[in-house]
């Protein structure tokens, strides 16, 4: 190649840079009348937060993994509810009783004064029964009289009930402590989410409606709502408020709190976020497909069994023992299309064990290609019958579903001593 050829190639490769530069920094596109409600590079987005009544979702970046985006779902404490009135009219009966025990106590020193005007209708019981054991007693024993009078077990019990009434209309008024919230699961976010995350920074809006007055605040929900969205760009939070057309149908109302001004949000933001647990987690328990590994090595307790692999995708990945590569065993590649084909019935989060006693392991299955290790998994039973499974990709246990007993019975046949 001439001089001449090799400098209008590299000619032509500076001026395809340049405009590969000023096409990359361009803004993107959007649509006629889309404005900018927070002007924010990508790369400055750190983590998003949306709020309802009784739940949040966070979407973050992983510090260690900028290219990777984590879902975080928590529940919120339950607000106590106000005292009903019935409360009130439930305590009343106490202050009646309360209030009985004294004029209790001023009917049994009438009793021994002779005084019975003004006593209640339970005190003039009480009062003829002591006259009754006087008439009965020996006349002659006025201290046996007097001791007679003054007992009035009838007014003694009425005081103690009136003390048990009282505590349990205490208790009935004391609002019951709310139920722990349990702590909030993070997961491996899919590529809707990390596609989801970028489309947030800049934030964009079909319309802005500008400052509107208190009563066109209440009127479209943003007065009182109890949703929100938080924007961390560069460590510094950016909040705003949410609000649903009343009709249920149409975009969301967004207000920046920090001026408030209010925003017709696009209807396809939202939706992903309200739905995140099933849009937006990863749920896939391997990165690679059946193709991605040539050996695999299956372990049950203290055995283990090593088999050539070899598959394309979609079919079912053929095994043969190593000790017997040429000849395939069926039996082995049928438990293992098995294995591959399950799917998680729940996922649980970063760090997050299974509920109760510690799963005992059944099996396990090592992935391996050119010699290495690429992936794995396990597979374990807890007490109460539920079957949980790890890999190299999960963040932690997930939930199988039933009757995975003979998966397990078949790998122990597939390692037993030959």
């Amino acid at each position: 190649m001439k001089a001449r050829d090799v400098a209008v190639q590299g000619v032509l490769a500076g001026v395809a840079l340049v405009a590969a530069f000023f096409v990359w920094q361009r803004e993107p596109s959007r649509a006629p009348g889309e404005v900018t409600v927070e002007d924010a590079r990508a790369s400055a987005l750190d983590r998003i937060r949306y709020d309802e009544e009784t739940r949040f979702v966070e979407l973050f970046r992983d510090p260690q993994d900028r290219d990777t985006v984590w879902v975080r779902l928590g529940d919120k404490p339950a607000k106590p509810r106000a005292e009903a009135g019935g409360a009130t009219e439930a305590g009343a009966p106490t202050r009646d009783a309360g209030s009985a025990a004294p004029d209790a106590g001023a009917l049994a020193h009438a009793s021994e004064a002779g005084a019975l005007a003004g006593a209640s209708d339970a005190g003039r019981a009480a009062l003829d029964a002591g006259a009754l054991a006087r008439a009965t007693s020996d006349a002659g024993s006025p201290a046996t009289a007097g001791a007679n009078t003054g007992s009035l077990p009838a007014v003694s019990d009425g005081g103690t009930q009136t003390g048990a009434l009282a505590n349990a209309s205490s208790d009935a008024g004391t609002p019951a402590s709310p139920a722990p919230v349990p702590p909030p699961r993070e997961l491996r976010g899919n590529d809707v989410a990390l596609k989801l995350f970028s489309r947030f920074a800049p934030l964009r809006a079909q319309r802005d409606l500008g400052v509107l007055d208190d009563k066109k605040l209440e009127e479209i929900g943003l007065a009182k709502t109890e949703r929100g969205l938080t924007l961390t760009l560069d460590g510094t939070p950016r909040t705003f408020r949410l609000a649903t057309p009343a009709s249920g149908w149409g975009a969301p109302y967004l207000q920046r709190t920090s001026d408030g001004h209010v925003f017709l949000l696009g209807p396809g933001l939202l939706p992903d976020l309200e739905a995140a647990s099933s849009r937006l987690v990863d749920r896939r328990l391997h990165t690679f497909d059946v193709d991605g590994f040539d050996h695999i090595v299956i372990s049950t307790g203290t055995t283990s069994r090593a088999f050539v692999a070899s598959g394309k995708p979609p079919g079912a990945v053929q095994l043969s023992p190593v000790d017997a590569s040429g000849t395939p065993d069926d039996f082995a590649r049928n438990w293992h299309d098995r294995l591959w084909r399950l799917t998680p019935v729940e996922l649980l989060g970063r760090g997050e064990a299974p509920p109760g006693p510690a799963p005992t392991p059944a099996f396990r299955v090592e992935y391996q290609r050119g010699g290495k290790a690429v992936g794995e998994l396990s597979m374990a039973k807890t007490p109460d019958g539920s079957w949980y499974a790890r890999t190299e990709f999960t963040p932690g246990w997930t939930r199988m579903g039933g009757g995975l007993e003979l998966l397990a019975d078949d790998a122990a046949k597939l390692t037993a001593p030959r």
